[in-house]
């Protein structure tokens, strides 16, 4: 390869990247792009816009809000990889809100521990996932965890699996629920 001169590479670089853009933002404008993709493991897949991401977030965000969760609060998100757990995320970002991650893998006893020292006011669970074919009760484990957590208000729950859930009435809450109660497009705070 001949030697090329420092110079005449970044020329080079630059005048491609200028020509590539205005062809690039065309296409960008033309077809809304995929923000999120999950593929669960019944390969099922699920795609997510930016923009319908952002929705999800606000609705989410405007969810906390009517739950009484404040700048500085506290939430645990005991989610396995699903796309709720990044709405959660953007959700508590919008809000300045804590959000604290409990591994699924926890036992009850750790969960507790994990909640009490986090002081959450809301934990985001899903009624279950499946691993390797096998269905793991989520929902079930929480319960039992939150027997000596008398600081969490609710729980939202996000629904995975078609299996029957514990119940407590007055704390638990489905995230559907929560989240088509705002039907109109909400605010955004970014974009």
């Amino acid at each position: 390869m001949p030697f090329v001169p420092a110079s005449m590479k970044t020329a080079a670089l630059r005048t491609s990247r200028t020509e590539e853009l205005p062809t690039l933002a065309a296409a960008t404008r033309q077809t809304a792009p995929v923000a999120l993709r999950w593929i669960s493991e019944p390969d099922c897949t699920e795609e997510l816009t930016h923009a319908e991401l952002l929705d999800q977030a606000a609705r989410a965000a405007a969810a906390l809000t009517r739950l009484g969760v404040r700048a500085g609060d506290r939430v645990a998100v005991h989610l396995p990889l699903v796309p709720e757990s990044v709405i959660a995320t953007l959700a508590c970002g919008r809000l300045d809100v804590v959000r604290g991650s409990l591994p699924v893998g926890l036992r009850p006893h750790e969960l507790r521990d994990r909640v009490r020292e986090m002081d959450a006011k809301i934990v985001i669970t899903a009624d279950g996932e499946q691993r390797c074919g096998e269905q793991y009760p989520l929902k079930q484990v929480v319960d039992r965890a939150l027997t000596g957590c008398p600081g969490v208000r609710n729980v939202l729950v996000v629904h995975r699996l078609s299996r029957p859930v514990s119940w407590k009435p007055g704390r638990d809450l489905w995230w559907h629920d929560e989240l088509g109660r705002y039907t109109e497009p909400l605010p955004r705070s970014y974009a």
